[in-house]
């Protein structure tokens, strides 16, 4: 179903309940998570009630900033925050920014800035650097670009990675092996004078398949086990791994965000699409959520992909094929996981107790467990509780 239609099936003036054979593809309120400026919001709320609960997750440097949970750019809402916005370009106006609008998908109406002037349009008068009111103006989002990207073979890309939520309370998500990355056909350059330049910036094959340079049999896509490959070899594997155990923890704590405010209506399953840069210091970056990832296919290989993910997700939620039923624990058995993996699991997290965190099954996250902390000899934390 898409998003529209399961918004009309949970609409109060439908009136539409659905029976416990039933079950669909969304969450009733998924836009919590999957809507830029909902995303950012709940992360925010989610570190402070973790400061408040005194919990070692929100510890800070001396710098201010969060040692496990700045996971996400800097970001502020407009118009709303536009004076904070304001604020914080002038503490470093080198930098550049990236604007997006917050109900789009496949990188329409995005675009970068480096000059309080390219937003002034936005502005009623630049005296008051007030907005125009929310709704005669689509609301935005700007974030901090990330300026020095990964490169591989000069290029920039992202991570395209599946994520199956069955339920958010408790809250039970597994990984897709099969993700993928996605390159940007025209070389990187962090140049001011290429800022308009989107075959540059922009990963999302909505946009680089129209560029001169784009190869229609592998698609500008690279599989998540050829990038692990190629970082193993140049980075070395302890790296990598400990880098894709951070992509893992921050895709939990992003769920963790949001599980108090989800609709968890018993009817729901919900696969997402997370949009994931690595930096050049291997620092990995939560850009965005997808509630509706795209299924149709580019190539040959992404037309498999997309298949054996539907497959495998359908099976997970409706195991061996039965008729559906809304009242079952939502634990499949693990023959029937395919290339999915259980990426966290709440209720066993608290069965085993703080100290069980996945470790000793191959292939699975283990969390970062303050690996960072642990360099400047602090005591080692298990984040995934």
């Amino acid at each position: 179903m898409s998003v529209q239609t399961i918004r009309n099936v949970f609409s109060v003036e439908t009136g539409y309940r659905l029976s416990d054979d039933q079950i669909v593809n969304h969450f009733p309120n998924h836009y919590e998570l999957t809507r830029k400026d909902l995303m950012v919001k709940n992360i925010k709320r989610y570190r402070k009630e973790l400061e408040k609960e005194g919990s070692p997750l929100a510890e800070k440097d001396e710098n201010g900033k969060y040692i496990y949970l700045d996971f996400v750019p800097v970001t502020f809402m407009l118009p709303a925050d536009y004076n904070l916005f304001v604020e914080e370009f002038r503490k470093n106006p080198s930098s550049t920014w990236i604007m997006k609008p917050c109900g789009k998908a496949q990188g329409k109406g995005i675009f970068l800035i480096n000059k309080l002037s390219q937003i002034k349009k936005w502005s009623r008068d630049s005296k008051t650097s007030s907005f125009v009111s929310q709704s005669s103006k689509e609301a935005y989002v700007i974030s901090l670009y990330i300026n020095n990207p990964l490169l591989i073979g000069g290029k920039k890309f992202d991570l395209r990675l599946y994520v199956l939520v069955s339920t958010y309370r408790p809250l039970r998500c597994y990984m897709y092996k099969l993700g993928f990355c996605r390159f940007c056909t025209v070389k990187y350059t962090p140049s001011t004078s290429e800022l308009d330049n989107m075959f540059v910036h922009l990963t999302n094959v909505a946009i680089q398949k129209h560029g001169d340079d784009y190869n229609h049999i592998h698609g500008g896509k690279w599989t998540v086990s050829n990038l692990r490959l190629y970082l193993e070899s140049t980075r070395g594997k302890e790296v990598t791994n400990k880098l894709f155990d951070e992509i893992h923890w921050i895709i939990v704590q992003s769920l963790k965000a949001v599980a108090p405010v989800m609709n968890n209506d018993k009817h729901c399953f919900e696969c997402y699409g997370y949009d994931i840069i690595i930096d050049d210091k291997l620092k990995p970056w939560l850009i965005e959520v997808n509630a509706s990832p795209s299924l149709t296919s580019s190539t040959a290989n992404d037309r498999i992909l997309k298949y054996n993910l539907i497959n495998d997700t359908l099976n997970i939620a409706v195991p061996n094929g039965e008729i559906p039923d809304c009242k079952w624990n939502k634990s499949p058995p693990k023959e029937v996981l395919g290339n999915y993996e259980v990426l966290y699991d709440e209720e066993m997290a608290q069965s085993d107790g703080t100290d069980r965190d996945l470790r000793g099954r191959p292939g699975q996250p283990t969390g970062v467990k303050g690996s960072r902390a642990r360099d400047s000899g602090k005591p080692v934390l298990t984040t995934w509780k």
